[in-house]
This record gives C-alpha cells, sequence and structure tokens, in this order.
C-alpha cells in the first residue's frame, strides 16, 4: 500500500498540481493542513482514499484535526502539527504518538522536511511543497507492505 503526504501547499496551485501528478499512483492521499481547500484538487481524478486535517490556516470545520487511520495493522496518527508546538520541539507529537500507540507520526506546520525513526516510532513531516523552509519541495510517501513492513522516505519534486 503506497500513501502519498503533503502539506502546507497554501493554495499555491502550481505546486498542488506537481503535488497530484506527483501522488496519482498512490492508495492512499493525506493532507496535513493549511489550506486545506486544495484537497479537492489533489482529489479531483484520483482513484484512491483521501483523508485530510486542518492547519492553523484553516478556518472550516470540514475537517478534523487529528485523524488515525490503519494499513495493514499499521497505526497512522496526522495531525498539522501545531497543537503540538512542532516548531520548538517534536517530543510532544513524540509523546502523542506512544501515547496512542501508533507506528507513524505525520505532521506539517514548520515547513521543513524530516523523517526520525526509532524502535518504536517513525515521525515524517513532508514540508511545505509551496513553501519551504530552507532545503527542497518534497513530498512524503510510506509503504506498507501485507507483512507489516514499513518504508518511507520524501521526493523532492522538480519544478
Amino acid at each position: 500500500m503506497l500513501i502519498g503526504v503533503v502539506s502546507d501547499t497554501h493554495r499555491m496551485l502550481k505546486y498542488v498540481n506537481l503535488a497530484k501528478e506527483i501522488t496519482k499512483s498512490a492508495d492512499i492521499l493525506i493532507h496535513l493542513g493549511d489550506n486545506i481547500e486544495d484537497v479537492e484538487v489533489l482529489e479531483r481524478g484520483f482513484n484512491g482514499k483521501v483523508y485530510a486535517v486542518a492547519g492553523n490556516c484553516d478556518y472550516s470545520s470540514k475537517y478534523p484535526k487529528e485523524g488515525v487511520i490503519e494499513v495493514y495493522g499499521k497505526k497512522i496518527f496526522f495531525t498539522h502539527g501545531d497543537l503540538y508546538g512542532v516548531k520548538r520541539t517534536i517530543n510532544n507529537i513524540y509523546y502523542k504518538g506512544k501515547e496512542l500507540g501508533v507506528d507513524i507520526v505525520l505532521f506539517g506546520h514548520t515547513h521543513e522536511q524530516m523523517i526520525e525513526k526509532d524502535e518504536e516510532l517513525i515521525l515524517m513531516n513532508p514540508g511545505s511543497i509551496s513553501l519551504p523552509r530552507f532545503k527542497g519541495r518534497y513530498v512524503g510517501f510510506i509503504e506498507i507492505d501485507e507483512d507489516g513492513n514499513i518504508d518511507t522516505y520524501l521526493k523532492e519534486v522538480n519544478e
């Protein structure tokens, strides 16, 4: 199962469309907030399941602030990250993941991509494809096979 992860698209349609192109082969797409209206563009023509959470720049109550899904026995918690102070530290969101008993925690908000792994938990932030800080533009991917093996990676988006 291939999961595409995007965040902080901020209504910049050029980059939303790039993300759409890169994630079109995914089975699941998760948008981590900040201009959640972009989800409508991303899900047009997408054949898989789309999940989304609201970020600090989203004022619609259409989407929740957090979500949890399970894929082949692996639990994934996803949120924008602002509620956990991720611009200062990832400790709060790490411990929320442990509290929930998940295998993967996804968040955005910082506009900086990262993947951190330990023996219990994987943390992924795909950064912002539209307004990245310091580094390139990325989309996150998670592959989970039927045996529950997990592979996570970031794919750079070239304009």
